[in-house]
């Protein structure tokens, strides 16, 4: 009897490929799902950026409700006022669907704090007009001196500083002012220094606590100004006299200029410029940071109070 080995093979292959079409159907069907979750992934990091975002603006109108109303109580600022307090790290309820950890907890929290814009240098100050000041740059190399930067930064800065002003001149022949465009962009936040030749990221992060650039000049408060930035502004002013008067502000803020010279041994009040100190403050920098379980999302923003109220001058995320 002869054996039947033809379909048995047959049948054999049609297996084979029933399991290979089973596999490479397995497998699309893997890949749909698979592209699936990462869409709904995708979606789900958007609204949490969003929900951060949005965690991230009350920051800002938490601030401006505190600096606002403490204009309307004091008319100096000071280390004592209630800005100065953070808003200490806060866990939010479970307000959306979304899995706690494995904890069993909630891991959504918000910070944030306020800081006094002119308790820093301003940077401003270094050009006005696209005119260098000497005088400006002679207090600015005191600061890098202190802070073991190199003082020929000083100038190179102002010069990038002048750049981004526009100049006015008058026109020899029809004696009329003529206004010149600024040759560079303007510089905002300090990472835009990093445009000036020699600048590294290393020596902008020294500065970061002492600089500032606001969208005019501005004097320093000396009710908030950490020594090194007293001991630069206030020509002739020792590191030790700095350390005194901020010791004395600790006891009692500082209450005009007048206050201030009586508190500066060898000083009058004719030698102090209401254009170099002050003892309240118009801008201010608003630091917030928010997590949303696995969604982080920090914020810097410039905020200037003024009479009309408190106004957002810009806001950066990162």
């Amino acid at each position: 009897m002869k054996r039947r080995t033809l379909p048995t093979r047959q049948s054999g292959m049609a297996v084979v490929t029933a399991l290979l079409l089973m596999m490479l159907a397995v497998t699309i069907v893997a890949g749909l799902f698979w592209q699936q979750q990462v869409q709904l992934r995708t979606i789900e990091n958007q609204r949490l950026q969003v929900q951060n975002q949005w965690l991230l603006r009350s920051a800002i109108d938490w601030a401006r409700l505190i600096l606002l109303e403490d204009s309307r109580n004091s008319s100096s600022d000071h280390l004592a006022e209630s800005w100065v307090t953070p808003l200490t790290t806060t866990r939010f309820g479970q307000f959306d669907s979304s899995p706690q950890d494995s904890a069993g907890t909630d891991d959504s929290v918000l910070s944030s704090h306020i800081v006094d814009a002119q308790s820093r240098y301003n940077l401003s100050n270094l050009s006005g007009s696209g005119v260098v000041s000497p005088h400006e740059i002679a207090a600015f190399r005191r600061l890098l001196d202190m802070l073991n930067i190199n003082p020929a930064f000083a100038t190179a800065i102002a010069q990038n500083i002048a750049a981004t002003q526009s100049t006015t001149s008058t026109d020899k022949q029809t004696k009329k002012s003529v206004t010149t465009r600024p040759k560079s962009v303007a510089l905002i936040q300090l990472d835009d220094l990093l445009t000036t030749p020699g600048l590294t990221p290393e020596i902008l992060d020294k500065l970061r606590d002492f600089v500032t650039i606001l969208p005019r000049t501005t004097p320093i408060n000396v009710n908030t100004a950490p020594i090194e930035v007293l001991a630069a502004k206030i020509e002739s002013l020792s590191l030790e006299d700095a350390k005194m008067l901020v010791s004395s502000r600790m006891q009692a803020h500082i209450r005009d200029i007048g206050d201030l010279s009586q508190r500066l041994p060898g000083r009058t009040p004719q030698s102090l410029s209401a254009s170099d100190v002050a003892v309240s403050t118009n801008f201010f920098l608003v630091y917030g940071k928010v997590r949303i379980h696995r969604a982080a999302l920090t914020m810097q923003a410039l905020l200037e109070r003024n009479s009309t109220g408190v106004q957002l001058i810009w806001k950066q995320e990162k």
